[in-house]
Formats: C-alpha cells, sequence, structure tokens
C-alpha cells in the first residue's frame, strides 16, 4: 500500500487510505505505527467506509525530531490528513494514548470531525509505585523491553501474526528518534484532554478491552471516560485487552460499524 504524507511545521505525517466512502481517521498508540489497525481496517472498508491509517509523529514512517508530541499537537496531524484527503469532515478513532488527540481534532476544528471513538482512553496519569516506574522508564528506553511490555498487553486472545508485527515494530523503534516520541506521545501536557472532554459537541463512543491490563478496572475507567463528554456511549469488548481492534477485531468493528451510522445521521 503507498504511503501519503503530508507537510507540518517539524516534518511530516505518514498515512495510508484504503476504500471508499464516509472517512475514518485510525490512530495508534504509542510505540505502535498503523498496522495495528490492519485486521480492522478491512472490515471497515467492506462495509463501505474509506479509511485512513495514521503514523502519530515519530512513530512508523511519519519523521522524528519533533518539538513536542503533546496530544494537541497530534490532534492538529489529524486534522491536516483530513484537509490532505479532502474527504472530511470525518470520524476520528484513538487508540491508547491517541484518544486524547481525537479530543483536541474535534473541538479545535468541528466541522472537520463527525464524532470520535477512544479505545482505552486514559482519563489520569497512572500512580506507579517506585519499583513499576523504574521498570516503565527501562521499558520506554528499549526498543526491545518495549515489545515485551506490549506482549503483556494481550491476556486473552491475540492475532495469529501478532510475533511478526511485533518483530517489525521493534525494528522500527531502533531507528534513531523514535523511543523518544515514544515517551513524548505520554508525558504530561497542558491543557489534559478530560479539560477539553466537556467542549466535545460531535457523538462519542468509549471502547475498552473487559480485561485490559493497563487499568485495575476497566469497566470503571471506561465509565469514568464517558462521563466526562456531555453525549457518550462506553461499550466494552469481552476477551479482550489493550487493543481491541487487533485481538477482538470483528466484535470492534461491530461496534464501530453501529457508531459510524449514528455519525452518519448525526
Amino acid at each position: 500500500m503507498r504511503t501519503s504524507q503530508v507537510r507540518r511545521d517539524g516534518g511530516h505525517i505518514a498515512y495510508e487510505t484504503q476504500g471508499d466512502g464516509p472517512l475514518v481517521v485510525l490512530v495508534h498508540g504509542m510505540g505502535e505505527n498503523r498496522a495495528s489497525f490492519r485486521h480492522l481496517v478491512p472490515l471497515l472498508v467492506a462495509a463501505g467506509h474509506r479509511v485512513a491509517s495514521v503514523d502519530v509523529r515519530g512513530h512508523g514512517e511519519s519523521s522524528t525530531g519533533w518539538p513536542t508530541y503533546a496530544p494537541a499537537e497530534v490532534g492538529a496531524d489529524l486534522l491536516a490528513v483530513v484537509r490532505d484527503l479532502d474527504a472530511g469532515p470525518a470520524v476520528l478513532v484513538g487508540s491508547s494514548s491517541a484518544a486524547a488527540a481525537a479530543v483536541f481534532a474535534a473541538t479545535d476544528a468541528p466541522e472537520l470531525v463527525t464524532g470520535i471513538v477512544q479505545i482505552g482512553a486514559f482519563v489520569g496519569q497512572p500512580k506507579l509505585k517506585p519499583l513499576l516506574r523504574m521498570a516503565m522508564w527501562s521499558v520506554l528506553h528499549s526498543p526491545r523491553l518495549f515489545g515485551m511490555f506490549h506482549n503483556s498487553l494481550f491476556p486473552a486472545h491475540r492475532p495469529a501474526d501478532d510475533a511478526a508485527y511485533r518483530r517489525a515494530m521493534v525494528a522500527n523503534l531502533r531507528e534513531p528518534g523514535r523511543m523518544a516520541a515514544t515517551r513524548g506521545v505520554i508525558a504530561p501536557a497542558e491543557p489534559h484532554w478530560t479539560a477539553r472532554a466537556p467542549q466535545v459537541r460531535q457523538p462519542v463512543l468509549v471502547l475498552m478491552g473487559s480485561k485490559d491490563p493497563d487499568f485495575p478496572d476497566p469497566g470503571a475507567e471506561a465509565r469514568a471516560a464517558r462521563r466526562l463528554f456531555g453525549t457518550a456511549e462506553a461499550r466494552m469488548i469481552e476477551e479482550s485487552g489493550h487493543y481491541p481492534h487487533a485481538d477482538q477485531p470483528q466484535r470492534t468493528a461491530e461496534e464501530l460499524l453501529g457508531f459510524l451510522a449514528v455519525c452518519a445521521g448525526a
């Protein structure tokens, strides 16, 4: 699949598109790349959607060395992709750290966004004990350790090609500047996306894996995210970890397609 690029101050954002129809923009979380959605994209395309999969700044084929990786700037990158395609407005689907970026995009340019989906969103900064904090510091500085951490986020199911995807992901993270970007997208930044959430006027869907190991209580985290918005629904993907679009793509697609229909009629 051919990679497209959109220029931004400080570098370029890589993305690829497939299909025809209403636009859906998929955005991965820290350390990953657009191939995270490799099992979800064909399902959305088959249902009649044009799908743009984006490499977050500093990740995948997007350039490195950005002065900031804050969610507000990632959100602006998503809007730049929508404008570059001249195919909006779009529904934005953000996984993990990118769930915050979708909120900023929706409030900065509401005319370009018809709805947002948050997958595995973090409502607050995780409170880690000192030993865990040290372990995460190591993970965020080592491609190999990040790969091991990523492997732990599939507690119930994993795709058949999971090992091959992870090898390619770790190889990408070994490129200069990639681990700095991985740390950058989760660095504390103000304003936090939760401050912007009440300003969102578009429909919102919160998706969470029922066995997401990143949260002590995934259901409670999903409900906390839902309550921040004026109009939102929260749905659990059963027997899923932190990446429902990878370990339960069919079930995730069913939830997304129902929500996309709502957005089309909004």
